[in-house]
């Protein structure tokens, strides 16, 4: 299992890695084609659209050929499309590009997250935080590598040393994973495909045992978990898209100090998710969630209005913070309760906040300016503390790996 856990978790940073290089790059990438904000927020949504259109069936997809297969072949698909966007020239092929882009990215992080789940499900601990705060480590290496080479480095071969470093993770943990299935209990009476895992413990103790839902509820409680990840994510896109253009636009910020604004969020929300298991476990998960959107709330309307890069900088770790354990939160959720398929609706609900955030800001950016486009981020993160606060009683007395009541 550890093998397992450690190949799993770099498949996680180099995840996070190469989004953060594509991220840092878009201001190179959007004067080569001529793009204007509008024409790129339409290019975004090639991404989006490959990334979510994979996720609907990517649950079906891990459940036919396993979760290890799919994350070795969406490895490879995803570190080769990388190599697409630079060589575009117009926002026409630019959305082409990232439309097999976001296919190998929607096919990864479903993978991801189902198989993440059944760890946290065999290790009965609610160690989902350790895989994202790998995603955030990796994004901060992505955006770090991307601010020294953005000076001096054309995109294209920046992207190659990233497609290389994935090929060879994924050859690398790709074998282990093949190698060391992860057996996970499947609830007696029932098929494969209603196996449900505990996500019910004491904070004190160590014991999971089964919910006991009805098939309606337990998907109502997908759903709203799954909204959760929408308004979590949605700043993580909006700020991986856009956070570098709006320091360089709005506050004249150079190309290296451009890409420091994804970096500080990325640290951030690393600390968080490194945080995330001891949090989750000592103030339970609705506190964690209502605290986090306050948190993300008012750190992005510092970013979003800052009159200055430090006061930027510092909004974008504060969201960071904020928004750090929203997803791997809901995804334990939603995996525990219906497996893969479960993961697969809250993840394309979630990824749809990631990669659907950026083209509507994009299109608000142009019809009211960027600051205010960015200013949508802080409504969702409030919208996500109030779903936070009202899922508990939907969610009954599981509400997940280390959560706690209200009145604790």
């Amino acid at each position: 299992m550890t093998a397992v856990r450690a190949a799993t978790t770099a498949f996680f940073a180099f995840d996070g890695f190469a989004f953060a290089s594509w991220a840092v790059r878009i201001p190179a990438i959007k004067a080569a084609t001529h793009a204007s904000p509008a024409a790129l927020g339409l290019a975004l949504l090639g991404l989006s659209g490959g990334a979510v259109a994979t996720m609907t069936i990517s649950g079906a997809l891990c459940r036919r050929f396993g979760p290890g297969r799919m994350i070795a072949a969406s490895g490879v698909l995803l570190s080769l499309a990388l190599l697409l966007p630079p060589l575009a020239r117009s926002a026409v092929w630019l959305g082409l590009a990232l439309a097999v882009f976001g296919t190998g990215y929607g096919c990864m992080n479903v993978s991801m997250n189902s198989l993440a789940v059944d760890v946290v499900a065999a290790l009965g601990r609610p160690v989902m935080p350790s895989f994202h705060a790998a995603w955030s480590l990796g994004g901060l290496c992505g955006a770090a590598l991307g601010g020294l080479l953005a000076p001096h480095l054309a995109p294209l071969p920046h992207f190659a040393i990233v497609c290389a470093a994935g090929l060879a993770v994924t050859a690398w943990c790709g074998r282990t994973l093949l190698a060391h299935p992860v057996l996970v209990p499947i609830r007696a009476g029932s098929g494969d495909a209603d196996r449900e895992y505990s996500s019910d413990r004491d904070p004190a103790g160590d014991r999971y045992h089964a919910d006991r839902y009805h098939a309606g509820r337990k998907w109502r409680v997908v759903l709203l978990f799954g909204l959760i990840a929408l308004c979590g994510a949605y700043g993580e896109g909006a700020i991986g898209d856009w956070g570098a253009l709006h320091l360089r636009q709005d506050l004249g910020a150079g190309p290296g100090l451009a890409a420091a604004g994804y970096a500080a969020f990325a640290l951030a929300e690393a600390c968080g998710r490194l945080a995330g298991s001891w949090l989750l476990l000592r103030l339970g998960q609705v506190r964690v969630l209502v605290l986090g959107g306050l948190t993300a709330c008012a750190g992005m309307l510092c970013a979003a209005l800052a009159p200055d890069i430090p006061v930027a900088l510092a909004g974008f770790a504060l969201t960071g913070l904020g928004v750090a354990n929203m997803f791997p939160a809901a995804m334990t959720r939603a995996g525990l309760l219906a497996g893969p398929n479960g993961v697969a609706v809250a993840s394309t609900l979630g990824y749809a906040g990631f990669l659907l955030g950026p083209p509507t800001i994009g299109f608000l950016a142009a019809a009211a300016g960027l600051s205010v486009g960015l200013t949508t981020v802080s409504a969702l993160a409030l919208a996500a503390a109030l779903l936070a606060w009202l899922a508990e009683p939907a969610a009954g007395p599981g509400a997940g790996p280390g959560a706690g009541s209200r009145a604790r």
